[in-house]
């Protein structure tokens, strides 16, 4: 058999050749796995559904309602039981220390976090990714039961009621974000982009510092 000459073409003719083969090698590969990891992610989400908001007979994940604040579009995953809403869990991504930090947290018919599930992050190992637990009922960070409607959730250093992550502060300030966000988008509210305060929550304040206005004024 004759060798093939070693030219430009001939090396050029071969890597060509080895492109296509790899680049069919990559395509069938990715079509057979596609499926697997296509239901992979869709029971990771309902499982996680199922856990912040739990007692529903329907499936959230099936028609998920996307919806628009602050030109950010967020996944309202609506949970019922016997044809009645009992809640929803609402996907939200704030930018930690690392990157973005995305949250489900699902909240009851009146706004209350009944929990939440960290879905990914980019945080320091070790320290960042206790996100995943330190806000869970009877944590330090305990969130469940509040509702950022009344008050938006934020950290201690902030004048806040929630104490950060030890040594993570950055990071809880975005879980916090995330969350607010989330509620915002649950009741389809304006939020503010820095502290994430909801416009009924501004609204209350106001009133409450209205009413001592006049309070004061009675008084004098």
């Amino acid at each position: 058999m004759k060798k093939l000459e070693s030219s430009l073409k001939n090396m050029a003719l071969a890597l060509t050749g080895f492109s296509v083969v790899a680049g069919g090698l990559l395509g069938w590969v990715n079509d057979i796995t596609a499926e697997p990891i296509a239901q992979a992610n869709a029971k990771t989400l309902s499982d996680a559904i199922a856990v912040v908001v739990p007692g529903f007979d329907n499936n959230p994940a099936e028609a998920p309602e996307t919806v628009e604040v602050n030109g950010v579009s967020y996944k309202i995953y609506k949970a019922t039981k016997g044809g009645e809403p009992i809640g929803a869990a609402v996907e939200s991504s704030a930018n930690g220390f690392g990157g973005a930090l995305t949250v489900l947290v699902g909240f009851d018919n009146d706004g209350n976090i009944i929990d939440y599930s960290l879905l990914s992050h980019a945080e320091t190992p070790g320290l960042g990714s206790k996100a995943a637990d330190w806000f869970k009922k009877g944590a330090k960070g305990d969130i469940t039961g509040k509702n950022p409607g009344e008050a938006a959730l934020t950290v201690s250093k902030d004048g806040g009621q929630i104490d950060a992550i030890t040594a993570s502060t950055i990071t809880s300030r975005a879980f916090l974000l995330a969350v607010n966000n989330a509620y915002a988008a649950y009741k389809n509210q304006y939020v503010d982009s820095t502290s994430g305060a909801t416009s009924q929550a501004a609204s209350q304040e106001a009133e409450a510092s209205a009413a001592a206005d006049s309070t004061n004024v009675e008084n004098n």
